[in-house]
C-alpha cells in the first residue's frame, strides 16, 4: 500500500507530465527541430530532456539503475545557457527521430511509475518542479516559434480593467525575511539558508512598468522592447499566438539591463531582492505572509499565473492580489527583475546528484527575478522561490518595477 506521501507525489507528478505533453501538442511535428531562440536548444532537446532528467535523476544517480538507452540519457542530459549572440552549430539532422524520441520517453516514465515509491521525497520533488520550471521555458519557445509551427488553443479575451493611476508606495523600513530552513520542505539549492535583512525605508511603484510608460521612453530614443512590432506609426505587442495592438497597461516585458536603462532614464533604481521581498511579504502590523495578499492558497482572483492566460493582462486587473502595502501584482502577469545578481545565501549547499542548477550561474551575469510569469506553475510561488537570467536575455516573460530611497 503506499505511504500518503507517494499518493500526493504521484498526483503532482501526473499533474506536471499532463501539462508538458499539452504544451508540446500545440508544436506541430515538423517543428520540432526547429530552434526558436538562438541562444537555447532545439525543441527537440526539450521533448527528450524531461523524461531524461527524471530518469537520471530518480532511476541512475539515485536508485543506481542500468540504464536502457546511455546515448540519450547523456544527449538530453542538460540545457545551454550561452552569452546572448552565440548561438550553437548544430543541424536538425544531429537529432534523432521524433519517434524514437518518444519511444524513449514512454519507457522512461513506465519505468519511473514502477520504482517511484523506492524514490526519497527530496528527489521527487525535484524532478516534479523541474518539469513545471520547463512547463513555462516550453512557453517561451512556443511564443517565439512561427505562427504557421504551432496550434493556438482556445484564449481568452483580456479582462476590462480601469488604467492605472501610476505612483509610489512607501514602504517603511523593517525585515525582510530571504530563504527558507530544510525543516519547511522542498526548496532548490540557491533558497537555502533563510535569512532576515534589516531594509531602509524607501519607496516603490505600485504598477509594474506598462507598455505606455515604456512607450514614452522608446519615443525618446531607447530600442523598442523585443515584444513590440512596429507596423507603420502603430505599435504592436507580440503574444504567443499572434499579434494585438498595443495594450497601453499591460506591463512591458524586458531585460534586465533594459530595465535598468529605463530606471536610469527616469532617475529612479531597480529594487533588490530584499525590498521586493519587503513590499511582497511584509505588512503593516510587522508580520510576513506566505504571498502578498495573505496566507490562503493561489487562485485566478490573485494574480496572472499557471496559464490564466498565456500573455500579461492590465496592471490593475487583480487588485484582490495587491500586498499589504497595496503594491500590485508582486507575484504573477510577468517576473520582476532585481538589481540584485544571482549569488547564494550563506549555508549554500549544492544538491549532490545536481550540483551545477546554481553554482554554475553565480558569475555577476545572471540577476534574481522575483515573482511569476502567466506561465509560471502555482506550485513555484512561494516566497523562498529565485528565478534567475542573463542580464541581456530578451526572450523571459519579465517586467519590472523601480523603487527611489526613501
Amino acid at each position: 500500500m503506499l505511504m500518503p506521501a507517494s499518493v500526493e507525489l504521484r498526483t503532482a507528478l501526473t499533474a506536471a507530465r499532463a501539462c508538458t505533453d499539452a504544451i508540446f501538442s500545440l508544436i506541430k511535428p515538423n517543428a520540432l527541430y526547429e530552434r526558436p531562440i538562438p541562444e537555447r536548444h532545439r525543441l527537440i532537446f526539450y521533448l527528450g530532456h524531461l523524461e531524461a532528467f527524471d530518469w537520471n535523476q530518480i532511476c541512475r544517480w539515485t536508485l543506481g539503475l542500468a540504464s536502457f538507452h546511455p546515448e540519450f540519457d547523456q544527449l538530453f542530459e542538460a540545457g545551454i545557457d550561452p552569452p546572448v549572440g552565440e548561438a550553437s552549430s548544430d543541424r536538425p539532422q544531429d537529432w534523432p527521430a521524433v519517434k524514437d524520441v518518444y519511444q524513449y520517453n514512454g519507457q522512461v516514465r513506465r519505468e519511473i511509475d514502477r520504482v517511484l515509491d523506492q524514490a526519497p521525497p527530496e528527489v521527487l520533488h525535484m524532478a516534479i518542479e523541474h518539469r513545471w520550471m520547463h512547463a513555462e521555458t516550453t512557453a517561451y519557445l512556443l511564443h517565439r516559434l512561427p505562427n504557421t509551427m504551432k496550434i493556438a488553443p482556445a484564449l481568452r479575451p483580456l479582462p476590462a480593467a480601469p488604467p492605472p493611476i501610476h505612483h509610489m508606495i512607501e514602504i517603511p523600513e523593517g525585515p525582510a525575511t530571504l530563504g527558507r530552513t530544510r525543516e519547511e520542505g522542498f526548496g532548490w539549492d540557491n533558497e537555502f539558508e533563510r535569512h532576515v535583512v534589516q531594509v531602509p525605508a524607501f519607496a516603490i511603484s505600485k504598477y509594474k512598468v506598462t507598455n505606455e510608460q515604456y512607450l514614452k521612453f522608446v519615443e525618446d530614443g531607447a530600442n523598442p522592447p523585443p515584444f513590440w512590432r512596429r507596423r507603420g506609426r502603430q505599435w504592436f505587442l507580440l503574444t504567443t499566438f499572434g499579434e494585438i495592438p498595443l495594450p497601453p497597461h499591460c506591463p512591458v516585458y524586458v531585460s534586465q539591463r533594459e530595465a535598468q536603462a529605463y530606471a536610469n532614464w527616469a532617475g529612479l533604481a531597480l529594487p533588490t531582492e530584499a525590498q521586493l521581498h519587503r513590499a511582497a511579504y511584509a505588512t503593516r502590523h510587522g508580520d510576513e505572509r506566505a504571498y502578498p495578499w495573505g496566507n490562503d492558497p493561489p487562485d485566478e482572483s490573485r494574480g496572472n499565473f499557471h496559464f490564466a492566460y498565456w500573455d500579461p493582462i492590465p496592471v490593475t486587473a487583480t487588485p484582490a492580489g495587491d500586498s499589504d502595502f497595496g503594491v500590485a501584482q508582486l507575484v504573477g502577469n510577468g517576473w520582476e527583475w532585481t538589481a540584485t545578481p544571482f549569488h547564494p545565501f550563506e549555508g549554500f549547499e549544492p544538491y549532490p546528484t545536481y550540483p551545477g542548477y546554481s553554482a554554475r550561474f553565480f558569475d555577476q551575469d545572471h540577476f534574481v527575478m522575483k515573482g511569476a510569469s502567466p506561465t509560471t506553475p502555482r506550485d513555484l510561488l512561494r516566497r523562498s522561490f529565485r528565478n534567475w537570467f542573463r542580464q541581456d536575455y530578451p526572450y523571459v516573460h519579465a517586467g519590472f518595477r523601480c523603487v527611489h530611497p526613501g
